[in-house]
């Protein structure tokens, strides 16, 4: 039990970098596009990352 939550937090961690690695390499002008600011990219990455 203890260790699937540790695993599940480890997988959470790994979404989350994966998102803010990803959304980080779009230009201004995508991210605009999207409807997103580069400030707001950590919000969005963790609020990803909790799903």
């Amino acid at each position: 039990m203890f260790m699937s939550w540790i695993l599940s937090k480890i997988r959470a961690y790994f979404r989350y970098r994966e998102t803010v690695r990803e959304l980080s390499q779009l230009s201004d002008r995508e991210l605009e596009d999207l409807g997103i600011s580069r400030y707001d990219i950590d919000r969005i990455a963790k609020t990803h990352a909790a799903v």
